[in-house]
């Protein structure tokens, strides 16, 4: 299919794969014998202005997490979170000391470190 924002979501999908490349987040393998891939698929998102036209274009490639198996595909879930509470503390400790705030954007974000078991996806 093709529509005349085709050449955005492509970009977007070239964006997603480099950035998984660049950061070694995985390796393209043959899959060894006895072993069950998880799937995947993409998750395609506008990013809105507050005016309401579109800024920016986002792919995600995300694995099936929901047909992982615990115990064989995971062993600990973690959800890492910060409440709104906390971070006005940190506003007010930056305020009462006079230091300063610098706020970036990160492009891609990896929640999980380096995995111990072996995880393959198609």
């Amino acid at each position: 299919m093709s529509t005349p924002e085709t050449p955005y979501w492509q970009e977007a999908v070239n964006d997603e794969i480099n950035s998984i490349m660049q950061n070694h987040t995985w390796e393209l393998v043959n899959l060894p014998p006895g072993n069950k891939p998880i799937g995947c698929k993409w998750i395609f998102k506008r990013k809105l202005r507050t005016d309401g036209t579109i800024d920016k274009y986002k792919a995600r490639l995300v694995a099936k997490g929901y047909r992982q198996n615990e115990g064989l595909n995971f062993f600990d879930t973690c959800y890492p979170v910060t409440r709104i509470t906390s971070i006005r503390m940190l506003i007010a400790i930056v305020a009462i000391h006079n230091f300063e705030i610098h706020q970036i954007d990160v492009k891609t974000a990896f929640q999980n470190g380096d995995l111990d078991e072996e995880i393959y996806m198609e």
